[in-house]
This record gives C-alpha cells, structure tokens and sequence, in this order.
C-alpha cells in the first residue's frame, strides 16, 4: 500500500459533516480534526500512485465544504508494530 497524508482546510463551520464526508470515501482510512494551520487531516491508503488522483483530486477535493489541501506522499511508513516485528526476528518467545 502506498500512504498520503491530506492536510485539509474546511469551511469551519461544517467540520465535523466534512470530516464525515472524507471518512466515507473509499481510500480513506482516517480522518483526524486537529488543532493547528489546518482543520483536517485524513490518511489514504491506495495500491498505485495512479489512484491518489481519483481519491484526493476527483472526490476528496469536491466534498462539499472542503476550501483546500496538501498532500504528502509517504515514501515509507514506519510504525511501532513495525519495529516491534523486526526487533523480535530470531526471538523466540
């Protein structure tokens, strides 16, 4: 899987109906209201580059009430399940 992470402004007085919204959209598999430059932060997951376009240009960016984004794209995703995995190679238990 390839990960983005979607900073997004958001008409403040429809964050919450917004934030719904963008959670709904297949792709989508968090959408974080947050303190900070900007209102939204929402994470897709896709399996090809190709497929950031249709999620984040043609649906996330058309929701109603969504005022702007900036994308990242993630060049590797490290997690604490992550490092607990490789720490623990040859460990028996």
């Amino acid at each position: 899987m390839i990960s983005a992470i979607v900073l997004i402004n958001a008409d403040v007085d429809r964050i919450p109906e917004v934030a719904q919204a963008i959670a709904e959209l297949e792709g989508v598999t968090e959408v974080y209201s947050v303190t900070g430059d900007v209102d939204l932060v929402a994470m897709v997951r896709v399996r090809e580059h190709d497929e950031f376009a249709d999620v984040i240009a043609d649906r996330l960016n058309k929701v109603d009430g969504v005022v702007g984004t900036q994308t990242h794209i993630a060049f590797r995703t490290y997690s604490r399940h992550d490092l607990e995995a490789a720490f623990s190679l040859g460990v028996d238990g």
